[in-house]
């Protein structure tokens, strides 16, 4: 379906990738990973035509109908929910909005010709089981009914993200290009979107950071590393597997080459001075000149180090919640929530998105006060917080990486902070960045180091791997297992929950579940309960649908 022949990309002198040359058909989900900054997005752009390349070309069957996920919301945000999902048919909508403005118009006006022509149209694209086919894929992501004919803009940013994308699924496309599908998605969704995704016809193409995400769907890999793009057949698991083969086995093919070239150099130098081997001499300093070693090129993939340690050991109880309840107006957010936190836990919050995960941590490090109830932290229990919005806690924008840092432990030197902001991946000149001009990664990577400094005995983490890449939520994986304080977290990440947790609590709309072990012990368990049915919610709420009135009065006047 997509063609790719010689393709370069470059910006301001620097390479992205090139001679990338790649062919990829219908029935294939093909995830593209690289490093942040190495070209991801940029490749994506160009395989849909809205960006050009370098060099190259990019070979599109033309009546290929391609969903993409656009983050558009403002310009169609005074649009119902449904109305926004439907609209990506754009050939069905504009012929039921014609149709509709038609039956709607003077009778005089009406077009017994064009109107046929719309109907034509309409049943071409299968549009009377449009709106059911809309509606099951919001409710799929996480929409309920009860919200489908509100205006867009009544809905969180993260719900309206959920409507663009059922918008995108929806438009019964021959390809589907996605670029971070899973943000802002809760883990129930991201299991029906796997679902979705799994029995899609077409060619899929999703830039994503979703190690579970990638594993569950994708057939290929497209690699964007080492100024080019390199494709793998399989998962993201048998990607990295296939990746570190190839790496060692060029590295020990370079290391018997250079082996090779250390011998020649030994024997021309022990014996280019005798005249019975100076034949032979000669002869290795020949093939000695042939030999060339290409250089391996260096890999966009940076891994930061996160060094987080608690200062001291905290008290046994680290905290204590009794009754929690918030609610805005008359919607209840969070009811009675209580449980108590022990040293050494590591609990992740799980739960559909509004059911108050964040609004919880807000409470319990003071940023929200509760409605009802009280929480109480431990002797010892120091709580260090790292926020959806890292700007929220980062201080004033205009100052300087290495100087909000250095404020965090203003006895070290400078070289000191310097180098643990090199553990984080910024090199000199980024540590003279301004905090309000940091990406969402930077800003991550500088609170970690703070935190790392600052030496918490209780992180309270909330959503910490949204913009991070693959190699940094592997690294802060590996950087909280070492942690010897206590972890309280809220992720829609389920290969880091299920790296992490010990101990989780579901939030519902009944209270708090609370399960002593971890996701995959949590999930065995929890396999059967009805609110992670997804199919079974999906078949009701078609009912629903389903069971609507007839479109009335104005078909039978389109009818005469």
């Amino acid at each position: 379906m997509i063609t790719t022949i010689d393709l370069e990309k470059g910006f301001g002198g620097r390479t992205l990738f090139s001679d990338c040359n790649l062919q990829l058909d219908r029935g294939q989900r093909v995830g593209i990973v690289g490093a942040n900054g190495s070209g991801k997005s940029t490749l994506l752009r160009i395989l849909i035509g809205s960006e050009e390349s370098t060099s190259g070309i990019v070979q599109r069957p033309n009546n290929a109908r391609m969903g993409v996920l656009e983050q558009d919301w403002f310009t169609v945000e005074d649009l119902r929910v449904i109305d926004v999902a439907m609209m990506g048919d754009a050939v069905l909508w504009a012929a039921m909005q014609e149709k509709e403005a038609m039956l709607e118009g003077p009778e005089a006006d009406f077009d017994v010709d064009r109107f046929g022509e719309l109907e034509d149209i309409v049943l071409r694209h299968d549009g009377y089981g449009a709106e059911s086919r809309a509606a099951e894929i919001l409710v799929g992501l996480g929409i309920p009914t009860e919200k489908h004919d509100q205006q867009l803009r009544a809905l969180s940013g993260g719900f309206k993200l959920r409507a663009l994308l059922a918008r995108t699924l929806a438009s019964q496309p021959d390809m589907l290009l996605l670029d971070e599908p899973t943000n802002h998605l809760d883990i129930l969704a991201i299991a029906w979107l796997e679902k979705f995704l799994a029995a899609f016809p077409g060619l899929v193409l999703v830039v994503s950071h979703d190690h579970r995400f990638l594993d569950a769907i994708c057939t290929h890999i497209l690699d964007v590393d080492y100024e080019s793009v390199s494709s793998y057949k399989g998962n993201y698991s048998d990607f990295m597997h296939r990746k570190l083969e190839d790496r060692d086995r060029q590295e020990i093919e370079i290391a018997k080459r250079e082996k090779e070239i250390d011998d020649h150099k030994a024997f021309v130098a022990r014996f280019k001075a005798k005249a019975s081997k100076a034949r032979q001499a000669n002869s290795r300093q020949k093939r000695l000149e042939k030999i060339v070693i290409e250089k391996l090129p260096e890999s966009s993939r940076r891994h930061p180090l996160f060094r987080l340690k608690g200062r001291r050991p905290s008290g046994r109880t680290v905290l204590e919640v009794e009754g929690l309840t918030k609610a805005y107006g008359d919607h209840i957010v969070l009811m009675d929530a209580s449980f108590e936190i022990h040293r050494g836990e590591r609990v992740a919050i799980i739960g559909a998105n509004g059911v108050g995960k964040s609004t919880l941590l807000k409470i319990l490090v003071g940023e929200i006060q509760a409605d009802e109830g009280s929480s109480k932290w431990g002797y010892e229990a120091d709580f260090g917080y790292f926020p959806q919005d890292h700007h929220d806690v980062l201080g004033d924008p205009t100052a300087t990486v290495k100087s909000n840092l250095w404020d965090s432990v203003p006895h070290e030197p400078m070289g000191a902070i310097l180098g643990r902001l090199a553990e984080v991946l910024f090199s000199r000149e980024d540590a003279d960045k301004q905090v309000g001009h940091l990406s969402g990664g930077e800003a991550a990577r500088l609170l970690f180091a703070r935190l790392a400094v600052q030496q918490p005995t209780v992180l309270v983490l909330d959503e910490p791997t949204n913009h991070l890449d693959l190699e940094g939520i592997e690294a802060l994986a590996e950087g909280l297992s070492n942690y010897d304080g206590t972890l309280l977290f809220v992720s829609h990440d389920r290969w880091f929950v299920d790296k992490l947790a010990t101990r989780i609590l579901e939030i519902q709309e009944d209270g708090i579940h609370d399960f002593r072990g971890t996701f995959a012990e949590f999930l065995a368990r929890a396999e059967t309960r009805d609110h992670l049915d997804r199919d079974a919610v999906l078949a009701a709420e078609k009912g629903k649908r389903s069971g609507k009135a007839g479109r009335g009065a104005r078909e039978e006047r389109a009818a005469r």
